[in-house]
C-alpha cells in the first residue's frame, strides 16, 4: 500500500479537486499559492514524489497533464484478457474444432506469469489428469510455440485429435501419458502436434 505524508494528500486532493472542478491540471504555480510555498520548486518536488509513488502519472508531450492515479485503475493495469479457445478433452482424444468463446480476465500478479500474445486458455473436460490436480471444469493456461520438456502438461493434437496429457519422451520417441490409471498412454501413430504447454491453472471457487 502507498504510503503518502499529509501533505502529500493535501496536494494530491488539491489536483483532483482542480481537475474535477474545472477540467485543467493546476500548474506548479498554482500549487506553491494554494499551499504557501515561497517557490515552485517546493511544488515541482512534491508533484516528482507523488509521481514515484505512482499516484500521478504524466502523459507524454502534453503541458499540464498530470492525472491522478487510483487504486483501481491501478489493479485494471495489471489485469490481461487471455482469450478462452473452448474446451479440451481430459479424457480419452476427442476429434474437434476449437472456437474462441472469448476471453478470460487474469490479474497477473496473482496469476505468476506474464502473458504473451501466444498464451491462450482452454477449458478441462474429463478426469485424466486427477494426479495433477487437474479437474474437469478447470481453465488451464497455454503458451503456444513452447518446446515441451519432459513431464509437461501440454494441449496436443495427435494423429487430429485433441486432449491435455502429460508429454513424456523416452528413447527419442514422444508420447501422451494420462495421470489417471483408468486411462491409457497415447502414442501416436502418424503425428503428435504440440499446441501448448500448460503455463498456469485456473479454478473457479464453488
Amino acid at each position: 500500500m502507498v504510503t503518502l505524508t499529509q501533505r502529500q494528500k493535501q496536494i494530491l486532493d488539491y489536483i483532483y479537486r482542480s481537475q474535477q472542478a474545472e477540467g485543467i491540471t493546476p500548474s506548479f504555480r498554482d500549487i506553491a499559492r494554494e499551499f504557501g510555498f515561497r517557490s515552485m520548486t517546493s511544488a515541482i518536488d512534491h508533484v516528482s514524489a507523488l509521481k514515484k509513488k505512482g499516484v500521478l502519472a504524466t502523459r507524454p508531450n502534453r503541458a499540464r497533464s498530470l492525472q491522478v492515479i487510483s487504486p483501481l485503475q491501478k489493479l485494471r493495469k495489471r489485469v490481461v484478457d487471455i482469450p478462452l479457445f473452448g474446451s479440451i478433452p481430459a479424457g480419452f482424444a476427442q476429434d474437434r474444432l476449437q472456437e474462441a468463446q472469448g476471453c478470460i480476465s487474469i490479474d497477473v500478479q496473482s496469476l505468476g506469469y506474464k502473458p504473451t500474445s501466444r498464451t491462450f486458455a482452454l477449458q478441462v473436460r474429463g478426469d485424466s489428469m486427477i494426479g495433477r490436480h487437474i479437474l474437469d471444469g478447470d481453465n488451464v493456461i497455454l503458451e503456444h510455440g513452447v518446446t515441451p520438456r519432459n513431464g509437461d502438461v501440454v494441449a496436443a493434437l495427435i494423429d487430429n485429435e485433441s486432449t491435455l496429457k502429460t508429454y513424456i519422451q523416452e528413447k527419442g520417441k514422444p508420447y501422451l501419458r494420462a495421470e489417471n490409471p483408468r486411462y491409457p498412454a497415447l502414442i501416436p501413430a502418424q503425428e503428435l502436434v504440440i499446441q501448448g504447454v500448460m503455463v498456469a491453472l485456473l479454478r473457479k471457487r464453488k
